[in-house]
């Protein structure tokens, strides 16, 4: 299994970094108004895909039929029905986005980006149910190949245009590329067919996840469209660098837990102990990955930053740490939706994201009112809070999961982000390289290593994965 866990975490990796690499690049090669615009491209494609996503490539590794070629043709139909639908309300929504963030200018590139979702619809399934038999080859070929495309057609791109349709292009590039290696690495011939049995069962199963989808716009989208709004595209394109810089390596982690433990659960379900065990080590390794980009970020965070981004972008510092922080609860909060998926219950993550998507209005109110973007996180951070608190109860009330060996772990989990966001407030990240770790940076240091030794269930799983493969 650990092997698995390193083709995953390797491939999510590549992938994720890949896109970060990308994303680097074309900021480096045009202006901050310029890299807001082609940010603001993530956005309109994230609207789109969340508020049409109803899971299911986690249907094809949790349902009983997910293997049956039937099943997975009709799965790849209702694909092909839904990038249609996504294309033609981007297209619909192109002008009016670009005038709701003063870019109307670039209005017909988002008619453009349209096409995106009508190539997505014809996937090949096939690496989503190789996952089933954990098999996630065709999934990290699918992941890397198309973002390595993404990031070599940059350069040629950036000589013949030198603005935001270096994103452009590049995106469509990746999405042509990532449905041609599904094809290519799929072990059964594409089928697509429409099967309304089927469509409603998908639907059923989907609807928690769509609905989950549109506050997870909110979650990872919402602050940033108050910002591009409100606080203009350079105020857009420093909040947007940070989100990116602080979002990557929990996506990289969160979508590699969640691929390594969801068919582990699943096969689990009728052995109560080794479900238990698997539960809590999930809930562990998701606050691991918040506390390792806590850690990070506020050790060598400043670094970092003037390394990948350059002197242009180092005002993102004054709100590096704390933006940090939100997203390691948000992904902390990863841990327990999981394990309510496994048995089909999705609506874990609808209630942990209400709060952060009713926190918005209160964002919006502070740009309005002359606030900035470090008093906008701030609002974000207390609504992941409360999201992380429901998530965990719901958890718990619907699932076998216990707090029993957790209570520790969270415990402190929840001080390293206290004292980190302290820390940060008295001396936020410099750009140069650390000459003296200072007392609180040691303290946050201490608090995060403690965190990860009361990790017992994790430690356990460590400890024999180490001891096997010394063998």
């Amino acid at each position: 299994m650990l092997k698995k866990a390193a083709q995953v975490v390797t491939g999510n990796a590549l992938g994720f970094i890949l896109s970060l690499v990308r994303n680097l690049l074309v900021a480096r090669l045009v202006s901050p108004e310029n890299y807001g615009i082609a940010s603001s491209f993530a956005l309109a494609m994230s609207l789109i895909e969340m508020m049409s996503y109803l899971g299911f490539n986690q249907l094809m590794v949790v349902d009983k039929d997910g293997d049956e070629p039937h099943f997975q043709a009709a799965m790849q139909g209702f694909q092909i029905l839904r990038g249609c639908f996504s294309s033609v309300m981007l297209f619909i929504v192109a002008r009016p986005y670009a005038s709701f963030l003063h870019i109307e200018h670039a209005a017909w590139a988002f008619e453009v980006l349209a096409i995106v979702p009508f190539i997505n619809g014809f996937q090949h399934y096939d690496p989503f149910r190789a996952r089933r038999h954990l098999n996630f080859t065709p999934m990290v070929l699918s992941t890397t190949i198309p973002a390595l495309i993404a990031v070599i057609v940059v350069w040629p791109m950036a000589l013949a245009w030198g603005d935001y349709r270096i994103m452009l292009g590049s995106i469509i590039v990746q999405q042509l590329a990532t449905v041609l290696i599904t094809h290519m690495t799929a072990e059964r011939p594409y089928r697509a067919t429409l099967d309304r049995a089927l469509m409603r069962r998908a639907t059923a199963f989907g609807w928690p996840i769509l609905l989950n989808g549109i506050l997870l716009f909110g979650v990872f989208n919402g602050e940033r469209l108050i910002v591009g709004r409100e606080l203009g595209m350079v105020q857009f394109a420093y909040f947007s660098m940070a989100f990116t810089l602080t979002l990557t390596p929990t996506l990289v982690l969160a979508s590699s837990g969640q691929s390594l433990f969801l068919p582990q659960l699943t096969r689990a379900l009728d052995n109560p102990r080794e479900f238990q065990r698997l539960s809590d080590l999930s809930v562990e390794c998701f606050l691991v990955i918040g506390l390792l980009l806590i850690l990070g970020s506020s050790l060598v965070g400043g670094p970092l930053v003037h390394l990948l981004a350059g002197k242009t972008y180092i005002a993102i510092l004054g709100f590096l740490i704390p933006m940090a922080v939100m997203q390691a609860i948000r992904v902390a909060k990863t841990g327990s939706a999981v394990v309510a998926l496994s048995i089909g219950k999705t609506g874990n993550a609808i209630i942990g994201n209400l709060p952060r998507v009713a926190s918005l209005p209160i964002s919006y109110w502070i740009a309005l009112n002359g606030g900035t973007v470090l008093e906008i996180i701030w609002v974000a951070l207390a609504a992941e809070v409360v999201g992380f608190a429901a998530a965990l109860w719901v958890a718990i009330k619907g699932t076998t999961l216990t707090l029993g060996r957790l209570v520790l772990p969270m415990a402190l989990s929840a001080l390293t982000c206290v004292l980190a966001t302290l820390d940060a407030l008295r001396t936020p990240p410099l750009p140069g390289p650390i000459e003296n770790l200072h007392p609180g940076l040691l303290l946050v240091a201490a608090a995060g290593l403690a965190a990860l030794l009361s990790m017992t269930e994790l430690r356990a799983y460590t400890l024999a994965r180490w001891r096997a493969w010394r063998r």
